[in-house]
Formats: C-alpha cells, structure tokens, sequence
C-alpha cells in the first residue's frame, strides 16, 4: 500500500510563506484522495485541505482559506500545501493522508494512510 512522507515544515515568523510536500511510495498514488491535518499542542487533531485523485476538487476549513493551497502532480506522487502570510496559530505538526475511496472527506477516520508529521512553528 501507500506509504507517505511529508516535508518542508521548519521555523518561520509571522507572514512567511512555506511549502510542505508528501511524497507516495507504493501503489498508484493517482487512486488516492488526499489531505493535509494539523494537530497544535494539547489541542485535537484537525482537517485542514483535501484534493480529490484527480486534483479538480478542493475543500478547506475555513481558518485556512484564501491563505492554504493544496494541490498535487499525480506523475511526480506528491502532494502539496502551500501556505501563505502564516499565523503563529498555524504552529503544529502537519500530516499527509490518503483515502483510498477517493471521497473527500473532512473527518480523519475516513484515511487510512498516515505519514509521519511535519513541524511547523511559527512565531509572531
């Protein structure tokens, strides 16, 4: 199956720019819907973007809109989130996952392939 691993986390100051990857391994990457979430400290874990197996279709939470962009290259098995103009309420670890459906769900129990993390920190 897929196995996933993110990327491109890293210390930045407010209204920095960063662009975190996750790259696939494993079976065709182009099978999978796939999702950005982020778990703050202390806090739940929580949805952040979703791109469907073919990239036409998008959803966000709304905390991120306008300043988070997902998107993906299916021939390169890499999914992106690019994130703009960051706030310090940003700071988390960032996880990739893939569902195996295609659907485009907001709720993490619907993935069933985790990548291991990506810190981001933000400070004001």
């Amino acid at each position: 199956q897929v196995q996933l691993v993110e990327s491109g986390g890293g210390l930045a100051q407010a209204g920095d720019s960063l662009r975190l990857s996750c790259v696939a391994s494993g079976r065709p990457f182009s099978l999978y819907s796939m999702a950005w979430f982020r778990q703050a400290p202390a806090k739940e874990r929580e949805f952040v973007a979703v791109i469907n197996r073919s990239g036409s279709r998008t959803d966000y939470t709304d905390s991120v809109k306008g300043r988070f962009t997902i998107s993906r290259v299916n021939a390169e098995n890499t999914v992106y989130l690019q994130i703009n103009s960051l706030k310090p309420e940003d700071t988390a670890v960032y996880y990739c996952a893939a569902d195996r459906s295609g659907q485009t769900s907001r709720t993490d129990t619907a993935y069933e392939i985790w990548g291991q993390g990506t810190q981001v920190t933000v400070s004001s």
